[in-house]
C-alpha cells in the first residue's frame, strides 16, 4: 500500500514540471487576453496607462461592419471548403480502398499538396492565378477565352482561395477516411453480400454508420484548421479586393498589428475562441449522441 502511494507521488512529481510549463504558456496568455479585452490599450502609445472600459469593446465589436463582413467570409469559406473536401475525399478514399494497380503511387501523389507549407502554396497559386502572367490565363488565351482577374475581382477572389484550400487539404480527408475504411471489420460486409444487399445499400447502412466516428473526427480537425486560415489569404490577397477575402483571423491581425488596438483585438480573439469552442462542442455532442 505504501509502495503504491510512493509510486503515485513519484508520478505526480514527474509530470509537475511539464504541467507548470503548460500552465504558464496557456493560462497566463489566456488570462492576460481576458484582462486586455476589458481595458483600453493602444500598443503604439505604451506609456499611456490602460484604462478599464468594461464591455465596451464587445459592444463596439458587434456594431462594427467589418466584423460582420469578416464573420460572413469566414463561415462561407468554412462551409464550402469543408463540404467539398469531405465529399471529394470520401469519393477518392473509396476508390483507393479498392484493389488497383499503382495504388501506392497514387496515394503518395495525393499527399504531396498537404506536405507543402501554406505560404508556399499561396505563392505558387498567386503566380498561377495572376491576371497578367498567370499560367491559367495563358491557357484561357490559347482556347480564345478572356483573361480573368481571379484574385483581383470581388466575385472570384474568395472562390479562388477556396479552390486552393481544397487542393491542399482534400488529401487530409483522403488519408483519414481511407485509414478508417481499411480498419472496418469485414464480417458485416460479408453478411450484407450474402443477404443480397446492393452496393448502395451496403454503403448507406453499413459503411457510413461504421465510419461515422472517423468522419466526425476528420470534420472536427478540418473545421478547426480552416476556421483559423490566415497564411494563404495573407500571401494571396491580404483580404482584398476591399474586404471580400478577409476572414476573422486576418481582421484580428489587422486590428492588433496595424491599428495597435490591443484591447479591441483581445475582445475579438476571445469571441473567435468562443465560436470555435461552440462549433467543436457541437461536433463532440453529435459524436457522443450517435
Amino acid at each position: 500500500m505504501i509502495c503504491r502511494k510512493g509510486e503515485k507521488s513519484l508520478a505526480y512529481l514527474l509530470v509537475l514540471p511539464a504541467t507548470i510549463i503548460l500552465g504558464v504558456l496557456t493560462l497566463y496568455p489566456f488570462g492576460f487576453m481576458i484582462y486586455l479585452s476589458v481595458h483600453r490599450w493602444k500598443a503604439s502609445l505604451a506609456y499611456i496607462p490602460k484604462s478599464f472600459v468594461g464591455l465596451s469593446h464587445f459592444i463596439r465589436l458587434f456594431q462594427e461592419e467589418f466584423f460582420w463582413s469578416a464573420m460572413s467570409v469566414t463561415f462561407r469559406f468554412l462551409v464550402v471548403v469543408i463540404l467539398i473536401e469531405f465529399f471529394l475525399g470520401l469519393f477518392l478514399a473509396l476508390l483507393l480502398n479498392r484493389r488497383m494497380r499503382g495504388r501506392r503511387l497514387i496515394r503518395s501523389l495525393f499527399l504531396l499538396p498537404m506536405m507543402l507549407t501554406p505560404v508556399v502554396v499561396g505563392l505558387i497559386w498567386r503566380f498561377i492565378l495572376n491576371d497578367e502572367v498567370g499560367i491559367l490565363n495563358y491557357f484561357f488565351f490559347i482556347i480564345h477565352l478572356p483573361a480573368q482577374a481571379w484574385l483581383g475581382d470581388v466575385s472570384t477572389a474568395l472562390q479562388a482561395i477556396m479552390l486552393v484550400d481544397v487542393w491542399q487539404w482534400t488529401p487530409f480527408m483522403i488519408l483519414v477516411l481511407l485509414a478508417g475504411l481499411q480498419s472496418l471489420p469485414g464480417e458485416p460486409f460479408e453478411a450484407a453480400k450474402v443477404d443480397g444487399a446492393s452496393t448502395w445499400q451496403t454503403f448507406r447502412f453499413i459503411t457510413i454508420p461504421l465510419l461515422k466516428p472517423i468522419i466526425l473526427i476528420a470534420l472536427l480537425f478540418r473545421t478547426i484548421d480552416a476556421y483559423r486560415i490566415f497564411d494563404k489569404i495573407y500571401v494571396m490577397t491580404y483580404g482584398g479586393p476591399k474586404t471580400s477575402t478577409e476572414p476573422l483571423s486576418l481582421y484580428v491581425y489587422r486590428s492588433g498589428f496595424r491599428h495597435y488596438d490591443m484591447g479591441y483585438t483581445a475582445a475579438l480573439s476571445l469571441v473567435m475562441l468562443i465560436i470555435i469552442i461552440a462549433i467543436s462542442q457541437g461536433y463532440i455532442r453529435f459524436m457522443v449522441k450517435k
